[in-house]
C-alpha cells in the first residue's frame, strides 16, 4: 500500500505547499492572465497536477491514472448529467416557443432587469439549488435571463454571484450531510453552525448583487425589494437551519424570498402590466420548471429516495480503492483511502430532471423527432463543458489521492491563532478545486476537526466554516464557469473574463465569511453552535 507524504520537498511544509499549488497557479494564469477557455485551462492544470503527483509526490503511475479516471467519472456523472438534463429542459421551452410566454409572465410582474435578477437569479435559483444543486441553478437561471434579453456574460456573472447564499444547504443539504458523515459530528449542530455563519452574508447578497449590476444609483431604486428579499431569505435560513429542519433550509428560504419580492413589487412598484397571454398559456410555459420542482421533490422524499438508492451501483474503483494510505495529521491514525464510485443512475437529481424534460416535451407538444433533435443539439452545445467537468474533477481527485491537497490543507492549519479565518478560506479553496461544497467537505472536513482539536478550538465551528467558506468558491470554480458559459452560449474567450470578474467578489465575500468565523471564535464564542 502506497503511503501519502505531505512534505515531499525536503521535509518542508512551506516548500511542499508551494509545489502542491502549481496546478492551481496554472489554472489562475491560464484563466486570469492569458485568458484561455476553461476546457483548455483545465487540461493544462490536470497535466501539471500529474507531473507534480508523479515527479514530486512519487505517486505510482497506475494509481495516478486511476485517480484521474475516478474523478472524471464523477465529473461526468452525476454533475455533468445534471447540467445536460437542465439545459435539455431549457431548450425544450425554447424549441416549443413557450419561452417567449414565460418571459412575458416575468415581464408582466416587472420589466425592471434588477428585479428580474432578484426573482430569477437569486430567489428562484436558490429554490433550484435547494432541490437539485450540482450546477442546476446556474444552468437554469442564466438560461432564463438570456431569454429575457440579458447579455450572456452579464447573465452568467449575475447567476454565479447569486448562487452563493444557498450553496451550503444545496440539494437537500447534501453538503452538510456529507460533513456530518465524514467528521462524525451531529448534523443538527453543523446545520446550526452553517446557518449562523451564512445568514449574515445572505442578508446582504441581494443588495450586493444589485450593487454590482448598477452601482449605488441602481441599488437605491430597488432598495426596498433587495432589503425585503435579503431579510426574508436570511431570516428563514437562520431559523430553519437552527430550529426546524436543515434539509429544507434552501427551499423554505427561497419561497420566503420570492414571496417578499412579489409583495414589494406589487405595492412599491405599482400594479403589474397586463399580460399578453392567458393564464392557461402562462401555466403551460412554466410547466417544465414546475415539473422540475415536482420531480426533484419526489426524488428527495425519504421513502422514495431510499427505494431509488437501492438501485445504485457502488463501484470500488480498480487500482485505487484502499490502495493508498492516508497518514497523520490529516487523519488521527494511518487509514486506507477508499475510492468507491457510486453510480446513482436512477436516484441522481439529473435523472429527476430528465423525467421532467420528457414530460415537459409532451406538455409542449414536441414530436419524437423534434425531441431527438433537441437532445442532439444539447449534447453538441455541452461537449466542451462536459470535457471541462471531467478534467477539473480528475485534477481534484488526483490532488486528493496524491496528498497534494492535504499538503495545502496542513499549510492553512499552520496559521495557528488565525486558523478560524483561514479555515473558511480552506473551504473556499476546496470548492474552487472541486466545484462542489459536498466534495470540499469530504476533502477537508476531518482535517478541520483534527486541527481545531489540536488548537483547542470549537470543532463544530471550524467544520461549519469549511462549508460556509466553500460557498464563495463556487462562483470561481471551473465547473460553475463551464456550466454558466454553456447555458448562455457564451463566447469561449469570455470564460476567462468571467473568471476574472467573479474572482474579486469571491475573495471579498470569502474574507467576510472568515471574519464572521473569527467573531464567533474569539468575540462571542457562546453564540457558536
Amino acid at each position: 500500500m502506497w503511503q501519502q507524504n505531505y512534505t515531499p520537498v525536503g521535509g518542508s511544509l512551506a516548500l511542499s505547499a508551494l509545489v502542491a499549488a502549481i496546478p492551481i497557479f496554472a489554472l489562475l494564469v491560464l484563466l486570469g492572465v492569458i485568458r484561455k477557455p476553461a476546457w483548455m485551462a483545465s487540461l493544462v492544470g490536470l497535466g501539471a497536477a500529474a507531473l507534480v503527483a508523479a515527479g514530486v509526490y512519487g505517486m505510482p503511475l497506475g494509481k495516478l491514472v486511476a485517480a484521474i479516471t475516478a474523478g472524471a467519472a464523477f465529473g461526468l456523472f452525476p454533475i455533468g448529467w445534471v447540467v445536460f438534463s437542465a439545459i435539455l429542459l431549457y431548450r425544450i421551452t425554447l424549441e416549443s416557443g413557450k419561452f417567449d410566454t414565460l418571459k412575458d409572465s416575468i415581464g408582466h410582474l416587472t420589466s425592471d432587469p434588477r428585479l428580474q435578477a432578484l426573482l430569477i437569479a437569486f430567489a428562484f435559483g436558490a429554490f433550484v439549488e435547494g432541490a437539485a444543486g450540482f450546477g442546476t441553478p446556474v444552468a437554469v437561471a442564466s438560461a432564463m435571463l438570456v431569454g429575457l434579453g440579458f447579455e450572456p456574460f452579464y447573465a452568467a456573472a449575475i447567476c454565479l454571484l447569486a448562487n452563493t447564499a444557498p450553496v451550503a444547504f444545496g440539494s437537500i443539504a447534501i453538503p452538510i450531510q456529507t460533513l456530518a458523515g465524514t467528521t462524525g459530528l451531529p448534523f443538527d449542530r453543523l446545520s446550526a453552525g452553517v446557518g449562523r455563519i451564512c445568514a449574515p452574508v445572505s442578508l446582504i447578497v441581494p443588495a450586493y448583487l444589485i450593487l454590482v449590476m448598477g452601482g449605488w444609483k441602481g441599488l437605491r431604486g430597488v432598495l426596498p425589494a433587495a432589503t425585503a428579499c435579503g431579510i426574508a431569505f436570511a431570516g428563514t435560513q437562520f431559523v430553519v437551519s437552527n430550529y426546524f429542519n436543515g434539509l429544507l433550509t434552501d427551499i423554505l428560504s427561497s419561497i420566503a424570498a420570492m414571496g417578499a419580492l412579489i409583495v414589494v413589487i406589487r405595492f412599491a412598484h405599482g400594479k403589474p402590466a397586463q399580460s399578453r397571454h392567458t393564464a392557461r398559456e402562462i401555466s403551460t410555459a412554466w410547466a417544465p420548471y414546475a415539473l422540475l420542482v415536482v420531480f426533484v421533490l419526489i426524488w428527495s422524499y425519504p421513502p422514495i429516495k431510499a427505494h431509488l438508492d437501492s438501485f445504485n451501483l457502488p463501484i470500488q474503483w480498480p487500482g485505487l480503492h484502499n490502495t493508498i494510505q492516508r497518514m497523520p495529521p490529516v487523519v488521527p491514525k494511518p487509514a486506507a483511502y477508499g475510492a468507491v464510485y457510486n453510480f446513482t443512475w436512477l436516484s441522481a437529481s439529473g435523472t429527476a430532471c430528465l423525467f421532467a424534460a420528457v414530460f415537459a416535451a409532451m406538455v409542449a407538444g414536441l414530436k419524437p423527432r423534434q425531441f431527438a433533435g433537441v437532445i442532439a443539439h444539447t449534447a453538441k452545445q455541452l461537449a466542451l463543458a462536459e470535457l471541462t467537468l471531467a478534467a477539473v474533477l480528475g485534477l481534484a481527485y488526483l490532488m486528493n489521492y496524491s496528498g497534494a491537497t492535504a499538503t495545502l490543507g496542513l499549510a492553512f492549519a499552520a496559521t495557528g491563532v488565525m486558523f478560524p479565518f483561514f479555515s473558511a478560506l480552506l473551504g473556499w479553496l476546496g470548492v474552487f478545486l472541486t466545484g462542489s461544497d459536498t466534495s470540499a467537505n469530504a476533502l477537508f472536513g476531518t482535517l478541520q476537526v483534527v486541527t481545531a482539536t489540536k488548537l483547542g478550538m470549537n470543532p463544530v465551528l471550524m467544520a461549519s466554516a469549511n462549508s460556509a467558506g466553500g460557498v464563495m468558491g463556487k462562483m470561481i470554480s471551473l465547473t460553475s464557469i463551464a456550466v454558466a458559459a454553456a447555458a448562455t452560449s457564451m463566447k469561449r474567450e469570455d470564460e476567462a473574463l468571467l473568471f476574472r470578474f467573479t474572482m474579486k467578489h469571491s475573495v471579498l465575500l470569502a474574507s467576510v465569511i472568515g471574519l464572521i468565523v473569527v467573531f464567533y471564535a474569539y468575540v462571542m464564542p457562546s453564540w457558536a453552535p
